[in-house]
């Protein structure tokens, strides 16, 4: 499917709310911002600092363990960099910027690719070629899913190959064209030079710990995005997996899930994904309460990580069977 410039207008449905509701939901907060901001980034500090002790005090199947679980909790990280590249996170913009970049190298991510592929992932949720982000449908199979599960070495050459060609100022596939088109040359300017930035960040942490002998200082940090991805993954593929393209009703074609607070802190509260969709300028700390608010006009959300692949997996099943089949969950009346 070849990209193309996005020009078809949406009408999008939203569930109801009030003027005042809204506005009060899109207040932003420094301190809530950085309880959340700073508290993922210190989850990360503590399973590392164990990881790296388990290492050399701890027997090695332990040690594996406390690696993985690393991972597990780094892959959330995507996450926070997509509140961050929203701008909902901190009322105060620097602050928003400052760990936007730090969320941004930490990942390996690219926030000025992300955030122009993302702008029309809202504008035109699953209308193909428009948004090329999410495309339906979904095929999941166990080898896929082990690649993120475990150790994803595929994914760390295509995420280093992507960086390194842009660090040479070459974009090399469609989507991207389309969005950064020779003319933008000021977007494409801002994105050859985060790349860069990356290389070399990531490139010093190579060097450095080699030379110091901290060698596992770049397998907690550096290549920390690509192993241990499992449940992370299982979350992230359920937003859309499954359901409608090509409507203009969030309620069809997105899926909101509870999940126990531990799991929403680690997830960013990104499981009120039909709410996030509807009114994206509500900070990830208000999707609560806005799904409170919207709830008897929107689905009845699944429960849980396996609640909601109890609903996913028999869809994928028949899809299989029937290409042409996408899940339409009952709507209130």
């Amino acid at each position: 499917m070849t990209a193309s410039v996005p020009k078809q207008k949406i009408r999008w449905y939203r569930s109801p709310i009030s003027a005042a509701d809204l506005a009060r939901l899109n207040q932003r907060s420094d301190r809530r911002g950085l309880f959340q901001a700073v508290g993922h980034l210190l989850l990360l500090a503590c399973s590392g600092g164990l990881a790296w002790h388990g290492t050399y005090h701890a027997h090695p199947l332990a040690a594996l363990a406390l690696i993985y679980l690393h991972g597990s909790l780094w892959a959330f990280l995507v996450n926070g960099f997509h509140e961050l590249c929203h701008k909902t996170v901190f009322k105060t913009p620097a602050l928003n910027n400052i760990f936007r970049n730090i969320y941004s190298f930490l990942g390996w991510y690219n926030h000025v690719s992300f955030w122009a592929s993302h702008q029309a992932h809202h504008r035109y949720t699953l209308h193909p070629p428009d948004d090329l982000e999410v495309v339906l449908p979904r095929e999941l199979t166990l080898r896929s899913y082990l690649s993120f599960a475990v150790i994803n070495p595929r994914g760390l050459w295509l995420r280093w190959r992507g960086v390194f060609l842009l660090s040479l100022g070459r974009i090399d596939n469609d989507w991207e064209r389309a969005l950064f088109p020779p003319q933008a040359i000021e977007g494409r300017r801002r994105l050859f030079n985060w790349a860069r930035v990356l290389l070399l960040g990531h490139g010093l942490i190579v060097a450095i710990s080699l030379w110091q002998g901290w060698y596992m200082l770049p397998i907690l940090t550096t290549l920390a995005p690509f192993y241990g991805g499992g449940f992370q993954f299982l979350l992230n593929e359920a937003q859309h997996i499954g359901l409608s393209d090509e409507v203009s009703d969030y309620r069809l074609n997105t899926r909101t899930i509870l999940l126990h607070p531990v799991l929403a802190f680690l997830y960013w509260q990104m499981n009120y994904h039909i709410e996030h969709h509807m009114y994206a300028a509500v900070p990830f700390y208000h999707l609560a309460e806005l799904h409170r608010l919207v709830k008897d006009d929107t689905p009845a959300p699944t429960r849980g990580v396996l609640g909601t692949w109890r609903q996913i997996v028999p869809i994928l099943r028949r899809q299989q069977r029937e290409p042409g089949y996408q899940f339409v969950p009952d709507l209130p009346a």
